[in-house]
């Protein structure tokens, strides 16, 4: 990447930081950098594409962007990037874009320094300094790599999970349940629920307490705080209530659940859910695996 130095790569960096904290929430790495590169001009060798495929500016950020991960200035989950408390502070104080990304590739190395299986400074020649250059690059490269493969899978799962018949969700929030130990006693049928769609208790015998209470939907939007209170009304004092919803919820209906201290309830968005069936996988019956069947493929782990 020699046709791009480090002041250009600090242009890019600062507007991609821009796009991301005007979104508190984070954005689609893919959606950022297609809106970066309506934003910017790019030249002839960043809108060229590889051989193998894909364009060589959406390579180019992804690798500056591993810097600004190690540097605790930006996260990466699940394919959405956002940009911490760190990365504003940096972004405030490094005007200049060419400091900003010097200061990410500094701090970067001093992570990279700190690692167990670091090697010892030898940059004292050129050799070795080219050496330890290209084992840096070949380190981010991977990171790329396994980023861009962990962000199709999870693209991959979400479409399924919000195209699943609403029924099937339902029934593979049950069988979730069962998995982490609950005893699940009732199951809505198709038709009217009420507002419930599953009971579920602690004991076999439905006799220790709490009574759970779900309430399950599958849909785009997000569930309001209003749509929160409706599902609260139905909870006794010896309840406590999952609402699981694939759109997630506002943050009003965040903070009506976090604040509440007479009625418990645990808002579970799709990451969250995905993330309990991973973890709770190999407790399920080979019939609920069948409704989100998961296969791991190993990856070199990156190491930078």
């Amino acid at each position: 990447m020699a046709e791009i130095t480090r002041r250009r790569t600090g242009e890019l960096l600062r507007e991609l930081f821009k796009i991301l904290m005007a979104a508190p929430d984070g954005v689609r790495a893919r959606e950022a950098l297609q809106e970066l590169s309506v934003r910017v001009n790019l030249t002839p060798y960043e809108a060229d594409s590889f051989e193998s495929g894909g364009r060589r500016f959406d390579k180019i950020v992804r690798f500056a962007t591993v810097d600004c991960v190690k540097a605790g200035w930006m996260v990466k989950d699940k394919g959405i990037w956002s940009v911490t408390d760190e990365g504003r502070a940096a972004y405030a104080e490094l005007i200049d874009p060419e400091a900003f990304y010097k200061r990410a590739c500094k701090l970067y190395a001093e992570w990279k320094a700190a690692q167990p299986d670091a090697e010892p400074n030898t940059a004292a020649n050129t050799s070795a300094a080219v050496s330890v250059e290209e084992a840096e690059n070949t380190a981010k490269a991977v990171s790329v790599t396994f980023e861009e493969a962990e962000e199709q899978a999870w693209t991959e799962i979400s479409q399924y999970l919000r195209a699943m018949n609403p029924y099937d969700f339902q029934d593979l929030v049950a069988d979730l349940l069962r998995a982490m130990s609950y005893h699940v006693t009732w199951v809505s049928p198709p038709g009217k629920d009420g507002g419930l769609d599953i009971l579920a208790w602690p004991d076999v015998l439905g006799t220790r307490p709490p009574r759970i209470k779900v309430q399950v939907k599958r849909q785009q939007q997000s569930v309001n705080v209003d749509g929160l209170r409706s599902f609260m009304a139905l909870l006794g004092e010896d309840d406590v209530g999952l609402f699981v919803c694939t759109g997630g919820f506002t943050k009003d209906a965040d903070a009506e659940a976090r604040t509440q201290e007479k009625r418990r309830v645990t808002l579970i968005g799709l990451e969250k859910l995905f993330d309990l069936w991973e973890e709770h996988y190999d407790k399920l019956t080979d019939r609920a695996r069948r409704r989100l069947p998961l296969r791991s493929i190993q990856f070199l782990a990156p190491g930078g």
